[in-house]
């Protein structure tokens, strides 16, 4: 099956396409971790979170959708897509859908407060005193070509500093065909300036200056460098940059993907305020 992001076909031959470093051996080293980190511009950890509470969180949040959405005979926590949108289902993430639900709820707040969560984010910052920012997101794509396109986070939280982490939790097994994060090889260390004279060149969204565009080939061979992928499962964690480029790929199973992202930084510096509410959908960051 193509590889593809917002129906652009991803280049998969070696020279464009290849796996993440795995860095689960690092987890009770702390300092070769970050390390690792900083020359990577992220870590791709498995097996992090107890995979049933993982697969809990799925299947309350599917619980939350009408019957017509899924494929009959399959459980919520499979996630499994009808190929029907029921009847007035909201757009993802506005109020009252259940992505702005959940993340306002109690159950969410116990899933996030993890402490294997805030312990990768004291190691990788090196600091003690860290706090987890209140804009979390819940994002779940049904199959189609639709995904994230090639940005970097610091773009959309660049009111505050930069000394910040972003973890990606796959909530679901989640192959590359299921449309996975991919990371741009080495991407953290290009100069700005570099990644914003891309994004008025090849873009599908003209009016956003944040992305740098939807077509993951051109960006590779603009700025060098392989696209990294991931076949995640339920538990694992990748963690990045603020600096570091990367985009999602499309879901092609009726499987659907669901992710969470959630960030991190030092108490002792000052966050982009836009990031002191809860997420929603329509929110415009």
């Amino acid at each position: 099956m193509q590889v593809l992001s917002n129906g652009v076909p991803v280049p998969t031959d070696s020279e464009h396409f290849a796996p993440m470093r795995d860095s689960t051996a690092l987890l009770d080293d702390p300092a070769k971790l970050r390390e690792q980190f900083q020359q990577d511009g992220y870590v791709y950890l498995r097996g992090v979170l107890d995979r049933s509470k993982v697969m809990a969180l799925r299947g309350h949040y599917f619980g939350m959708f009408d019957d017509s959405y899924f494929k009959p005979g399959t459980g919520r926590e499979d996630g499994v897509w009808s190929g029907v949108i029921p009847e007035g289902q909201l757009r993802h993430g506005v109020a009252g859908h259940p992505a702005h639900t959940l993340v306002r709820s109690e159950y969410f707040a116990r899933f996030t407060a993890d402490p294997a969560l805030e312990a990768l984010a004291r190691a990788l910052l090196d600091h003690d005193d860290v706090r987890q920012l209140p804009r979390q997101i819940v994002r779940h794509f049904n199959k189609g070509p639709v995904s994230s396109r090639a940005h970097t986070d610091y773009d959309y939280m660049d009111k505050g500093s930069a000394s910040i982490i972003t973890m990606w939790l796959p909530v679901g097994d989640c192959p590359v065909q299921s449309g996975g994060l991919t990371y741009l090889e080495g991407s953290h260390t290009i100069p700005k300036s570099k990644l914003d004279v891309l994004k008025a060149k090849r873009t599908d969204r003209p009016d956003d200056t944040r992305p740098i565009s939807h077509d993951l080939g051109w960006t590779a061979q603009q700025l060098g460098g392989r696209w990294l992928y991931a076949d995640y499962q339920a538990g694992d964690v990748a963690i990045h940059s603020p600096h570091l480029v990367h985009a999602s790929l499309d879901t092609q199973t009726d499987t659907m993907r669901m992710s969470v992202d959630l960030r991190f930084l030092p108490t002792s510096v000052e966050p982009d305020p836009r990031w002191l509410k809860p997420w929603a959908g329509d929110d415009g960051n």
